[in-house]
């Protein structure tokens, strides 16, 4: 198909076609550029500090101005350039390998991407606001609270925000990977037979998608401490002495807990895909398949499952009970084993094969020795007795550093092994091998002498005298790192122009279906439907689709059975499930998905505008204010603009689909998105549990809240969410029924019913606040202690579901009205798995906050 007619997308020399684009190769172009300005910015602030160590002391930055570059490098380079630049190889090519034309939920594809980009640009605004955050990339209580932020700490605030923002994208973007990997493979393609790459994305999106939600709970912790006032992480602070932590003596054990059940799996979540890269390259670069395949992938899925079970070993020094500790060392070991099989499995992949040192391969070789080097290192800090020692040093510093930067490693390889994919053009090998001998100089002569400077205290600028010859050879190989980063700039804009035209496929053993069609790939991918029902890879024409779809009848449920799509064979052929509501004009092709919508753009532009307003928005600030509601004004007339919106994004006539085949598209995600709510409310409910057992269970009813928190109006509000939900399922009925009046009166009681229970929560709300009694004098509100700061929190954030659901049910209750639905009770059935959920959230919260 001609760019002229590429469905309303303008050609890829136009500057509005990349404000305008939802496919997938676009947005997988626009991360890898996107998050390569992000490394260059993280770098910039990494000179600058490295040049401050030359010599002890603050003498070049000053010491805010060194913290803030510290702090704020790692949070560039851990959140806003490893991650999405692995992703953008993930949107660029999981889509080719497993035969999809897009992804599952375009649009929601590029407003993950828009978020991103603008949560950067707040990132990027907080250092115009006085200062940004300088508390570490970790950012500890109580260093992350305003009492402890110089000036009025709107930097900081906006970085937490940004954060929050960037965690929206990232949940977007998990949510659509999983449904497009569940509902979209090519006929005959299991699961297990997807290439490695695309499996280990496979594996990241669901640790994002748990792992994230924790974050996003101690984000909006957070965010509340600064905005509304809450005490979750503030500590009594007199203003010269210690802080202390009586009045929450839970505080900074919170937020260790929180933060590090994100943190550790974020070091998997870095480094899964890059292990996609290194597989992917090793098998093309030796001409052999993956020695022990399929216990690589078990590896990789038993990796992922225990990630979530070591985050305590980053507590080592704190105050948690000696076999609690011991029982997270052991943990902490039992995860390296798995490690263990995967490394050896990529060594004998090499020494089987033949290699060719390309490029690719040798970024993909230099990861492996920096992993296992990071691996050996990381060792010691799993040991109870020797963490006592290394924690908080330059030794920890080295090891993270040849953890993560191993992973960034390997997608250096591989941006130089889909780069003639992407663009149709050969880079300059001899420039690439050049790059990376440079880029593994550098990097060494950077990292290793911390080992050997392991006593320098990890974030201080002061150090003995003794030391000073290796912080100058690492401050020498950190610009001999940033200048390898130029020659890879360099070469790979140059090639643009100047580089060799290639085919198809360029790499002689390369078997994954991105390969099989033209570099770069056409708008929607591929020239047919792609089926490996016969073993290998071929396209359906358009009238065996039409064939195979007419005569569908009510779907075949698909079974796991196909063939590898990296090289290797199955004997299991079967036939994967036809869409048969799939018009036959449409499954034959005469009819296209959209490719162009303005409002993910929109939808992300207003939300930067309402958190750049929230940032300061507690200075009562006229202009911050006025930010936060015209932000808040353009997403949510953007988001209705968005729901408007004529736009096409077909099923795959044909597909495989297990295990989901008989789940929806749509209900696939609702529940994906779900699951991931479901940790974002256990984690606030599990922060209340842990500073209530913190304070006292039974003195935090006594000392913290008044008598006049009572159980009824937490009873009425249960009667009233009930209720809703039992007239949801009315509606549905209603709807099969093809009663307009039927449906329309249920989602209007449904819609009664929400405003109902919001009006009784704000009329207790009220009452709470204006008390005045004996202990109470001032009333009872978010700030007056912590047991009322995780009531109102807690209860605020199910409150805040409840009104996005009022404003879906009020569209609904109009569309219904107007006659839609009739005789389709599915978009009735999505929007009531999210409210029955509210309501089961409920049923948790009230004997938690009313009655215990």
């Amino acid at each position: 198909m001609s760019e002229a007619h590429d469905h309303g997308l303008p050609p890829k020399s136009s500057v509005s076609r990349w404000f305008l684009t939802t496919n997938h190769k676009d947005i997988g172009v626009l991360y890898l550029i996107t998050a390569l300005f992000f490394l260059v910015f993280g770098g910039l602030l990494a000179l600058l500090f490295r040049l401050e160590l030359i010599t002890p002391g603050a003498d070049l930055l000053g010491s805010l101005g060194y913290n803030q570059a510290v702090s704020t490098h790692g949070l560039l380079m851990v959140f806003w350039f490893i991650s999405p630049f692995a992703f953008g190889f993930a949107n660029y090519v999981v889509p080719l390998q497993i035969g999809a034309d897009d992804l599952a939920f375009p649009r929601l594809n590029a407003l993950s991407y828009w978020l991103y980009l603008f949560s950067g640009v707040l990132m990027g605004v907080s250092f115009f606001q006085g200062s940004t955050f300088a508390g570490g990339w970790t950012m500890y209580a109580p260093l992350n609270t305003p009492a402890y932020i110089p000036g009025e700490g709107l930097g900081a605030t906006s970085v937490v925000l940004a954060l929050i923002m960037f965690t929206a994208a990232v949940t977007l973007g998990s949510v659509n990977f999983l449904t497009t990997m569940y509902r979209m493979r090519a006929e005959g393609l299991r699961m297990r037979d997807i290439p490695v790459f695309s499996l280990s994305i496979n594996l990241t999106v669901w640790m994002m998608l748990f792992a994230f939600a924790a974050l996003l709970a101690a984000l909006m912790i957070l965010t509340s401490d600064h905005i509304l006032g809450t005490t979750y992480f503030q500590f009594a602070n007199d203003g010269s002495t210690l802080a202390t932590d009586a009045d929450n003596p839970g505080a900074s054990l919170l937020w260790a807990h929180l933060f590090w059940f994100f943190g550790h799996p974020e070091v998997y979540i870095v480094f899964f895909p890059a292990l996609g890269v290194m597989a992917e390259c090793f098998q093309t670069f030796t001409g052999r398949r993956l020695v022990g395949r399929k216990w690589f992938i078990i590896s990789m899925v038993l990796v992922a499952i225990q990630s979530f079970v070591v985050w305590m070993h980053h507590m080592f020094l704190t105050g948690i009970n000696l076999p609690i500790k011991t029982v997270f060392m052991a943990t902490t070991i039992g995860i390296s084993l798995p490690f263990d099989l995967m490394v050896f499995s990529l060594i004998y992949t090499m020494a089987k094969g033949r290699v060719r040192f390309t490029t690719p391969f040798l970024f993909s070789l230099g990861a492996l020795i920096l992993f296992i080097v990071g691996g050996i290192t990381g060792v010691f800090l799993g040991a109870i007795v020797l963490d006592y020692q290394f924690r908080g040093t330059y030794w920890v510093v080295a090891h993270f550093h040849y953890v993560m930067v191993s992973g960034a490693t390997a997608l250096f390889g591989g941006l130089y092994y889909w780069y003639p994919k992407i663009t149709g053009k050969m880079y300059d090998e001899t420039l690439g091998k050049i790059h990376f001998a440079t880029y593994f100089v550098g990097f060494n002569l950077l990292y290793f002498p911390m080992f050997v400077a392991w006593e320098t205290p990890r974030r201080v600028f002061e150090y003995s005298q003794d030391l000073q010859i290796w912080h100058s050879m690492a401050t020498v190989g950190g610009f001999i790192l940033g200048a390898s980063m130029l020659i890879m700039f360099y070469n790979l804009f140059v090639s643009l122009w100047r580089g060799e035209d290639v085919g198809d496929n360029p790499w002689a053993y390369a078997t994954t279906a991105e390969w099989a069609v033209s570099s770069p790939p056409p708008l929607e991918n591929f020239p047919g439907v792609p089926t490996y029902a016969d073993g290998s890879l071929s396209f359906m024409d358009d009238e065996e689709v039409a064939d195979r779809t007419s005569g569908a009848g009510s779907g075949v449920a698909a079974a796991d059975g196909g063939t590898a799509a990296d090289g290797g064979t199955a004997s299991v052929t079967t036939a994967a499930t036809a869409t048969p509501a799939t018009p036959a004009h449409e499954a034959a092709g005469e009819e296209h998905a959209s490719h162009a919508s303005f409002w993910p753009f929109l939808v992300s532009l207003g939300g930067f505008v309402a958190f750049l307003g929230l940032s300061g928005v507690r200075t009562g600030s006229v202009v911050y204010v006025s930010m936060a509601a015209v932000g808040g004004l353009v997403t949510v007339v953007s988001l209705f603009g968005m729901t408007r919106e004529p736009f096409h994004a077909p099923e795959m006539p044909i597909a495989e689909r297990w295990p989901f085949a008989s789940v929806e598209k749509m209900k696939l995600g609702m529940w994906t998105f779900l699951a991931s709510d479901i940790v974002l409310f256990g984690a606030f409910i599990g922060s209340y549990a842990f500073v209530r057992v913190a304070y006292g269970w039974s003195e935090w009813h006594h000392d913290l809240i008044p008598a006049e928190h009572v159980t009824m109006p937490g009873l009425i509000n249960t009667y009233l969410l009930l209720t809703s939900s039992f007239l949801v399922v009315l509606a549905m009925v209603a709807a099969e029924r093809e009663s307009k009046k039927g449906t329309t009166a249920a989602l209007a009681g449904t819609f009664a019913l929400g405003v109902g229970f919001l009006i009784n929560k704000g009329i207790e709300w009220n009452h709470l606040f204006h008390i005045s009694t004996e202990m109470f004098p001032n009333g009872w509100n978010l700030s007056t202690n912590i047991a009322s700061s995780t009531f109102y929190l807690t209860t605020g954030l199910h409150g805040a579901h409840v009104t996005i659901g009022l404003l879906i049910c009020a569209y609904m209750t109009y569309r219904a009205w107007t006659g839609a639905y009739q005789g389709d009770d599915r978009a009735i059935e999505y929007f009531g798995l999210y409210w029955h959920f509210v309501d089961i959230v409920w049923l948790f919260l009230f004997p938690l906050f009313y009655i215990l």
